[in-house]
C-alpha cells in the first residue's frame, strides 16, 4: 500500500512542477486551471484572442481589444472596443501586469463570466511607449 502512494505523489510532484517551455526552468504552479501546469490541464477550443490588459483581479483579469466592423449603408468600417475576462494561472500571476498585451484562448465554461484563459504574455504595456519616442 505504500508503494502505491509513493506513486500517486510522485505523478502528481511531476505534474505539478514540469519545466517552463519559454524559459527552461522549474515552475510551481498548483491551479487546477492552468492549461500547461495544471493536474487536469483545461482543453483550448475555439476562439484565440490578443488584447491589452485593463483590470488585474485575483484569478481573473479583462482584457480589451479593437475590431472593426463593416456598416452597409455607410460602405464604411467603424472601430468596436471588445471587453473579455480570462483566468489568470497561479503561474502567470506575477508576470502579467496591467497594460500588457496578452494572448487568450477559449475553453470550458468556468464560471458565470470567464469562459477564457491567458495562454501566454506577448509584450510588456511599456514597451508600445518607449517605441513611440
Amino acid at each position: 500500500m505504500e508503494k502505491t502512494e509513493k506513486k500517486t505523489k510522485n505523478k502528481e510532484e511531476a505534474k505539478t512542477s514540469k519545466t517552463d517551455k519559454t524559459s527552461g526552468s522549474k515552475v510551481e504552479c498548483h491551479d487546477k486551471f492552468c492549461p500547461t501546469h495544471g493536474v487536469e490541464p483545461l482543453k483550448l477550443r475555439g476562439r484565440v484572442f490578443e488584447g491589452e490588459v485593463i483590470k488585474k483581479l485575483k484569478g481573473r483579469l479583462t482584457i480589451s481589444f479593437e475590431r472593426t466592423l463593416y456598416v452597409p449603408k455607410f460602405e464604411r468600417y467603424e472601430k468596436r472596443r471588445t471587453k473579455l475576462h480570462a483566468r489568470l494561472p497561479d503561474c502567470l500571476d506575477n508576470e502579467i501586469k496591467v497594460g500588457d498585451y496578452i494572448q487568450i484562448g477559449e475553453t470550458r465554461p468556468i464560471s458565470k463570466m470567464i469562459h477564457f484563459v491567458v495562454i501566454k504574455k506577448i509584450r510588456n504595456g511599456n514597451q508600445i511607449v518607449e517605441a513611440l519616442k
